[in-house]
């Protein structure tokens, strides 16, 4: 199968990128050199996540947290960012990919700005994936920012306002935690902490992922299929 398949699918994978700083001090280098890394660990979870059956990627790139970063990361991070946009836009029009920004855009500068814009209208019909990444982006603000702009308080309404219901998180890195992501797309997903730094992650960490989640029972709160004839011999 073409890791690009045309068959559609609705599983949603996010992926919290952790790791990038610390895999470029414990080699010696500038922090601003593990997030260069990071980025090709982006294309190649991109390249594999079609052929795997993803229909939805969501990346946490930068949280609105991250603004209290060193300045000079800052700068590299976003500096980075726009490289990528201009570089893959051609490559997500060629494989079908539809790319999205998530998160505020106000602090964000006209350039980069400008450069979210273009790459979203140029792919915006790619049928073949949706890849949303999160840039100063708080899931407690989208929340609040979902609430005030619903006509209607419910479960429905926000949840449309938010995007699509997160099927596994998995986070790079080592820690265990959602850091403000997804909070209320991830209220039912399946989580994987992974040690590995993000510069790290291939393909193949992200198809073993699968593979775990895959053999995951999901009830949502439900009882599993089977369980409920089932005589509990303790009860007697």
């Amino acid at each position: 199968m073409s890791i690009y398949s045309s068959s559609q699918s609705t599983l949603h994978i996010a992926i919290i990128m952790d790791g990038n700083g610390r895999w470029a001090v414990g080699r010696g280098l500038p922090r601003a050199a593990g997030h260069r890394a990071g980025a090709q660990a982006v294309r190649r979870t991109v390249e594999a996540a079609r052929g795997l059956g993803v229909g939805v990627l969501s990346l946490f790139a930068f949280s609105s947290d991250n603004w209290r970063r060193p300045p000079e990361e800052v700068s590299a991070l976003m500096s980075l960012f726009h490289h990528f946009l201009n570089a893959e836009t051609e490559r997500c029009i060629e494989h079908g990919i539809r790319l999205e920004v998530i998160g505020r855009r106000d602090r964000l500068d006209e350039p980069l700005r400008s450069a979210i814009a273009r790459a979203e209208a140029a792919t915006v019909s790619g049928p073949h994936l949706r890849l949303r990444l999160a840039v100063d982006y708080s899931g407690r603000d989208a929340i609040l920012e979902a609430a005030r702009r619903s006509a209607s308080l419910s479960r429905d309404a926000l949840g449309g306002a938010l995007g699509p219901p997160v099927d596994l998180l998995i986070r790079t890195g080592g820690e265990q935690r959602l850091s403000d992501f997804l909070l209320w797309e991830c209220a039912y997903a399946e989580l994987i902490f992974s040690r590995r730094m993000w510069p790290d992650f291939s393909a193949e960490d992200l198809a073993g992922a699968l593979e775990s989640f895959r053999g995951r029972e999901r009830k949502f709160g439900g009882v599993p299929c089977g369980m409920a004839a089932h005589k509990e011999l303790w009860l007697d």
